[in-house]
């Protein structure tokens, strides 16, 4: 085994991720070495890490290999495997064009929420189609402390419960997940975004992320939150056939997401790669092991 394994580092409007380049799914990288390379104080630091492989060398992503070359096996910081990141789409499809894998334009990238179409832009930024929200039925609430709200059951290939608050510091510190109710609503966990309006078509944003804590940004966040702005709008692009757009302020940043009359999201932001080296492959297995 190579002593060094190489990396990057990058982020989606500080959505910030830990990239290994491994095309052939040869790098082990069981939860404890996710979470010791994303630690930002004994590791690399990120909120999570863009494992980069080929579709035909992963089991999970063969059967998308047709569609799309490339799968993003991602993680969160604390090594526990998630559906999608919204984030880290874009940030692994700018990757893909700095190693010369692709060029501007069009391509598909696999992921365990599906293959998501990507168009990386002359002037830098990156739009990915997210897929369709799917709105489940019932009643969900979130609680911060003495506060509770009502929230919108929005799933992005992965699970969201938006809460509209009047300030942003209502959502406390956002160092453990904010209790939600029912628990059946979210066996696995779910994304906790609270929301405050800005104007028209404008909301802000905090997000508590399953398996990471309070992030800078989340795009599948976004995404959720603007379907649940919209619906509370009064506005479904299915229904009228006008396609519904909001500009979502995250702490890192700002995304601007479409839901077009045909049901799929749009999503538009930033991403960028900030440095790269090598692990130290005796340290990664030390750390794996403590």
């Amino acid at each position: 085994m190579s002593t060094r394994i190489p990396f990057l580092k990058g982020h989606g409007t500080e959505n910030d991720f830990v990239i290994v380049p491994d095309p052939e799914n040869a790098v082990d990288l069981p939860p404890a070495a996710v979470a010791a390379l994303c630690d930002r104080r004994a590791g690399i630091g990120g909120d999570g890490l863009l494992h980069v492989v080929r579709s035909a060398a992963h089991p999970e992503a063969k059967g998308m290999a047709a569609e799309a070359e490339w799968f993003m096996d991602y993680r969160n910081g604390d090594g526990s495997i998630a559906e999608m990141c919204g984030n880290g789409v874009r940030v692994f499809a700018r990757y893909l064009q700095r190693a010369g894998h692709v060029t501007e334009g069009d391509l598909a990238v696999a992921t365990r929420g599906g293959v998501k179409t990507v168009h990386i832009a002359k002037d830098g930024d990156v739009t990915v189609g997210m897929g369709k929200a799917v709105l489940p039925e019932g009643d969900v609430t979130v609680s911060v402390g003495e506060r509770s709200w009502p929230a919108r059951n929005v799933n992005m290939g992965n699970p969201h419960a938006v809460a509209f608050v009047d300030d942003l510091s209502h959502a406390g510190d956002l160092l453990s997940p904010p209790p939600f109710s029912p628990a059946a609503a979210y066996p696995g966990g779910v994304n906790v975004e609270f929301v405050v309006d800005r104007g028209p078509g404008h909301v802000a944003l905090r997000v508590h992320e399953r398996g990471a804590g309070e992030t800078r940004s989340c795009g599948t966040g976004a995404c959720a939150v603007a379907v649940a702005a919209a619906r509370r709008d009064g506005a479904d692009p299915t229904a009228t056939g006008t396609p519904a757009t909001y500009t979502v302020d995250v702490p890192g940043g700002t995304l601007v997401i479409t839901e077009r009359p045909d049901g799929e999201i749009e999503m538009t932001g930033p991403a960028v790669i900030v440095a790269e080296g090598e692990i130290d492959a005796d340290w990664l297995d030390t750390a794996t092991r403590a």
